[in-house]
């Protein structure tokens, strides 16, 4: 039997197929004449019905709810962008072998080997507003305090969810190096402490550097730059800032007894945070616990999928100079 010929486009997979690579593109010379307040202004970022009419000569005719329905129709319609998730480090791929393989050997070797995911995150005492229940409008109460900044330094288990953290008004070299021996502390039976971080340049200054040689227990495993997706620690602070910061009434009027605001809404973080330890169970699973206090974040683990005896899907070109019995 012959083969059977594609069937040829129809005219609306045509005029789609149009748009869509019209659209792709962005608007032209045809949008600016249309949009521009001025003869010279550029082009708009965004496309419009009009400046979409005024981009195709077979569109000229139609009206804005005529042009509407010919896009719905098309299947094309207004729709929400998102951010597209791009690294430029041309060294993604092996950092990432390297995070995967310090991972795996968290997992392999739990009591010898620990992987912690480290960041800093910054605060202000003045509340963010945010959609809240209530009659009218809600308002976040800025009165009664000036506002001031404050950072944290925090790290994420990456096995057990167990947070450690450090805050303080500046987070420097001081308080990172600082912040490295508290987690020496938090791990003593750790022969080898992975912590992964981000390039900030804070963290590769050679005063930081220089000082890890006191705990050489501790090995830095750096993140591709501009890949916050791979550290799940940023799910932590989004939880903070959703669930603490967001409409809170610590600094508002009627609050002038008692501590400072300041120490009010940093009070409420350390609760929080002391809260949040021990939030994730191996590999991603959510221990048990009987009442109702455990703190909900969701996805906050890491999820290691790699066999605990095949060890990860890439292995890196080096072997790791571990050498510890099966746990």
């Amino acid at each position: 039997m012959a083969a059977r010929a594609e069937a040829p486009f129809s005219h609306d997979q045509e005029r789609r197929q149009q748009l869509e690579e019209r659209l792709h593109q962005g608007p032209g010379e045809q949008a600016r004449q249309q949009a521009a307040a001025t003869p010279q202004g550029p082009p708009p970022s965004r496309w419009t019905l009009d400046t979409i009419r005024a981009s195709f000569d077979w569109l000229a005719d139609y009206s804005r709810s005529g042009v509407w329905r010919l896009l719905d129709r098309l299947g094309l319609r207004l729709r929400s962008a998102r951010v597209q998730q791009f690294s430029p480090d041309p060294e993604y791929a092996a950092k990432l072998i390297d995070l995967e393989m310090a991972l795996w050997e968290a997992r392999r070797y739990p009591r010898s080997v620990v992987a912690v995911f480290l960041d800093e995150m910054g605060f202000s005492r003045w509340p963010d507003p945010a959609p809240d229940w209530a009659g009218e409008v809600p308002v976040a109460d800025r009165r009664g305090a000036n506002n001031g900044l404050w950072r944290l330094i925090g790290g994420l288990n990456a096995l057990t969810g167990q947070v450690s953290y450090l805050d303080a008004y500046i987070i420097g070299r001081a308080k990172v190096t600082e912040f490295y021996g508290q987690l020496v502390e938090a791990y003593p039976r750790a022969r080898r402490l992975y912590v992964i971080q981000d390039n900030w340049s804070i963290h590769t200054h050679d005063d930081v550097l220089g000082a890890l040689g006191q705990w050489p227990q501790v090995e830095p495993v750096w993140l591709p730059t501009y890949a916050p997706w791979l550290n799940p620690i940023e799910k932590l602070w989004r939880w903070l800032r959703q669930d603490v910061l967001k409409m809170h009434r610590l600094v508002g009027r009627g609050l002038e007894g008692g501590p400072r605001p300041s120490a009010r809404v940093l009070g409420a973080v350390r609760a929080r945070l002391a809260a949040a330890a021990g939030v994730c169970g191996v590999a991603g699973q959510r221990p048990t616990r009987s009442d109702d206090s455990w703190p909900v974040i969701p996805n906050l683990c890491v999820n290691v999928h790699q066999d605990r005896e095949r060890g990860p899907r890439r292995r890196p070109v080096h072997e790791p100079d571990l050498h510890l019995p099966v746990e």
